[in-house]
């Protein structure tokens, strides 16, 4: 059977979303490793955040959770977070599944698109936010949907393009307080109109300009949140800013109106086009597949 490997986030949102797209449908003991392997990440996240505390240190963790002997185990690994103190964080390393004809080995990587760009896989998983963040071309027109990002990337630049999204939807959304809002819409236009401070996460400058277009920008100067301090906080003191929202509620609780939701942050297969091959491509083809009737 051949083998496949893919590149993955070590962390976060967007590897889990991959594991359970590998868990569904899958036999009971592929499910359970990869329900294990979010799991696992999940608690190690909470201890990183100190929303937990850990019953053992992180090397006899690390030795718990790794179990070669069992079929499709996970394997984890140790990262220094960037937060106060670097703790060590026990991140994803690697999974081996079986997927339609082919195993696929889940390979955890910093930066999965980067990798692909380097053309070390054929097949990634990472951020759309990366994407715009690094290869996207600036235009007066914003980017609206992932399905316009690869006419944006510059072929020149990479052989990367985006397959499709997981479905794991966030979105990067305007919000405003009420007194900074004019009686329109709080959307696009009301960019184009406002001058202003615009407060964003200091990463997302370039993809706030591509979602906006940059005509919309020409008086906005952008602000960043202190660190430590809250995204929302920081947005009404400002006035104005585009920051990820789900349901929306956290902003309205600082007081802020919810507006255009301006981009999908999702989870993303990527393709480097001169790296695949039959194998990759019917892997690819099989993710994103419609469900075979019951």
């Amino acid at each position: 059977m051949e083998t496949v490997s893919v590149a993955v986030p070590r962390k976060g949102r967007p590897v889990e979303a991959v594991l359970e797209r590998f868990a569904r449908g899958a036999p009971d003991d592929v499910a359970a490793a990869a329900g294990d392997a979010v799991s696992t990440l999940r608690y190690e996240k909470a201890v990183t955040k100190d929303e937990a505390t850990a019953d053992a240190d992180v090397y006899e963790r690390l030795g718990r959770y790794s179990d070669p002997e069992a079929p499709y185990a996970p394997e984890f690994t140790l990262l220094r977070d960037a937060r106060a103190g670097m703790p060590r964080r026990i991140v994803f390393d690697s999974l081996t599944v079986p997927f339609g004809d082919h195993e696929v080995r889940l390979v955890g990587r910093e930066e999965p698109f980067r990798a692909l760009r380097k053309h070390e896989f054929a097949l990634g998983f990472d951020s759309a936010d990366l994407v715009l963040e690094e290869v996207v071309t600036l235009a007066d027109e914003p980017l609206r949907t992932l399905a316009e990002v690869n006419a944006r990337i510059d072929p020149v630049d990479t052989d990367v393009r985006l397959v499709d999204g997981l479905g794991d939807t966030v979105h990067h959304t305007l919000l405003a307080t009420p007194e900074t809002c004019d009686d329109g819409p709080l959307d696009r236009s009301f960019l184009r109109r406002y001058e202003g401070q615009l407060c964003i996460a200091p990463r997302y400058e370039r993809l706030v300009e591509a979602v906006v277009g940059t005509d919309a920008l020409d008086n906005v100067e952008f602000v960043y949140p202190e660190p430590g301090r809250e995204e929302e906080a920081a947005i009404a003191d400002a006035g104005v800013g585009v920051y990820l929202t789900v349901t929306g509620s956290t902003a309205r609780e600082h007081g802020l109106l919810v507006g255009q939701q301006l981009f999908p942050s999702e989870t993303v297969l990527l393709e480097n086009a001169t790296e695949a091959d039959d194998g990759s491509r019917s892997v690819a083809e099989r993710l994103f597949a419609a469900p075979e009737p019951a």
